[in-house]
């Protein structure tokens, strides 16, 4: 891919990107938390949006904060992601983590590697999730965390943007992106909408493909 790589911002999904499976999902699935099927159903079909599916969905799951972070350990990460940071890194380009679901597990794994992160926030003791990167300035003003907002401001300063994710809250910012790669339900998505993507499974694909 002919493009400069010092220009790049890279904003990469976490739940079923950065890790191989949702952990959201994962974790609700794990650990008793009744009637999530039919909120994800409903953020599916647009009838609510995400900053509603997810909060609801926290309060749903059962307050058993040792639980929840033994149903986190299970799932894998894709142990691809870390080289392709440093590669990232090494030639200049910005890279940010973005994630819509609940959050904590992702600002952590951000921490350790010290990038950037927007993502929702748990209060343990109130059990309830907070939205930190919302954007009720945003013409839709419903996701938790906004994927577009930093997009757009990565835009406004020349940069090549890059949208990595798989799923549904990562429709929007696929809309803004200069380059995006998709998989799963992401990419059924973007054929079904007709927007221009990179199919790819594992992060060591973008690699590949953005770095060589």
């Amino acid at each position: 891919m002919a493009i400069d790589p010092a220009r790049l911002s890279v904003f990469c999904d976490f739940d079923g990107t950065i890790s191989r499976a949702d952990i959201g999902k994962h974790i609700m699935a794990r650990v008793p938390t009744p009637g999530w099927e039919q909120l994800d159903a409903q953020y599916d079909a647009g009838e609510i949006g995400s900053r509603e599916c997810v909060s609801s969905q926290w309060e749903l799951v059962e307050r058993d904060e040792a639980k929840v972070r033994a149903a986190v350990a299970e799932v894998e990460l894709d142990a691809t992601f870390e080289p392709f940071l440093d590669a990232l890194w090494t030639v200049g380009a910005e890279v940010a983590i973005v994630s819509d679901g609940f959050g904590f597990y992702v600002q952590e794994y951000a921490d350790r590697l010290g990038v950037d992160c927007y993502t929702n926030q748990v209060d343990w003791d109130a059990w309830v999730l907070t939205h930190p990167f919302e954007d009720r300035r945003c013409a839709c003003s419903s996701c938790g965390t906004c994927k577009q907002s930093p997009i757009k401001d990565a835009k406004r300063r020349g940069r090549i943007t890059v949208m990595i994710g798989d799923g549904t809250s990562d429709r929007k910012a696929a809309l803004l992106a200069d380059i995006i790669f998709a998989k799963d339900a992401l990419a059924r998505w973007c054929d079904q909408a007709g927007v221009a993507y990179l199919p790819f499974d594992r992060l060591s694909d973008v690699h590949r493909e953005l770095l060589g």
